[in-house]
C-alpha cells in the first residue's frame, strides 16, 4: 500500500506506545497525507521488543517488522537518540537507558542528569552533539524500507524549556542558543531528527506510488 493518484492518504500503524513520539508522528505526518494509529488504537497488544540491533536502522526495522506481522498493517516505526561527540557517540543506541543500571528505560530527569555529570568539565565548544532518527517501514508484501535524519547542535550547561522530551532540554539547536525544550513544537518540527527522516520516508512512499 503505497500512495496513488486514487488514493491520497494511507493508513499505518505507528510501533511505539510513546506519546510524545505519536504526538510528533501526527504533527509531521498529517499535512502529507498519511494517518497513523498506535497499537491501542488498533486493538493490538503490542510486546515488549528486544532491540538488539546494532546500530539506529536495524532497531527501528525490528520494531516495525514485529508490529507489521501481529498487525497485518504497513507498520512504521522509529529509533532515535543523542550522540555526543565528547563521548564517543554516548548514549547513542542507549539513549532511552542511559541512566539505567537494566536493560529498562530510564526516566528523561535521571538521562539528563547523567548526561549533564559526564560532561562537567567539558567547555562548550566541545559539547557537539547530534540526535539522529531512523524511520523504518514494512509492509506485510515483505517489503522494508529505512531512513535516517540528523539534527546537529551542542549540549547546554543546564535543561531549559519545557517543550519536547528527552534530551530536548539540554539541546542547543544548530548554531543558535535556544533548546529545543525551548522552541513550539511548529519550530522544532522545521528542523528535528525526525521530521528530516519522516519526510524522507514520505518521498519514498510517494516515489513508490507513482512508479
Amino acid at each position: 500500500m503505497v500512495f496513488s493518484e486514487e488514493e491520497s492518504t494511507i493508513n499505518f500503524l505507528i510501533a511505539t506506545g510513546n506519546a510524545h513520539k505519536k504526538k510528533e508522528f501526527e504533527r509531521i505526518l498529517s499535512p502529507l497525507g498519511i494517518t497513523i494509529m498506535t497499537p491501542k488504537e488498533a486493538g493490538i497488544e503490542f510486546p515488549d521488543v528486544e532491540e538488539t540491533g546494532t546500530t539506529f536502522e536495524e532497531n527501528a526495522i525490528i520494531k516495525a517488522e514485529c508490529g507489521c506481522k501481529i498487525s497485518g498493517m504497513p507498520t512504521l516505526s522509529d529509533d532515535s537518540g543523542l550522540c555526543v561527540d565528547a563521548l564517543n557517540g554516548a548514549p547513542g543506541i542507549y539513549s532511552a537507558r542511559y541512566s539505567s543500571d537494566t536493560d529498562e528505560n530510564a526516566d528523561d530527569i535521571s538521562n539528563n542528569n547523567k548526561l549533564l555529570k559526564e560532561l562537567s568539565d567539558t567547555p562548550l565548544e566541545k559539547r557537539t552533539a547530534y540526535y539522529v532518527c531512523a524511520v523504518a517501514c514494512v509492509f506485510p508484501d515483505g517489503r522494508k524500507l529505512v531512513v535516517r535524519g540528523e539534527c546537529h547542535g551542542k549540549i547546554g550547561f543546564e535543561p531549559k524549556g519545557n517543550g519536547g522530551f528527552g534530551y530536548d532540554p539540554l539541546f542547543i539547536v544548530g548554531d543558535g542558543d535556544k533548546t529545543f525544550g525551548e522552541l513550539s513544537p511548529e519550530e522544532k518540527d522545521s528542523q528535528s531528527h525526525r521530521s528530516v527522516a519522516l519526510h524522507k520516508m514520505y518521498e519514498i512512499l510517494k516515489s513508490e506510488g507513482n512508479s
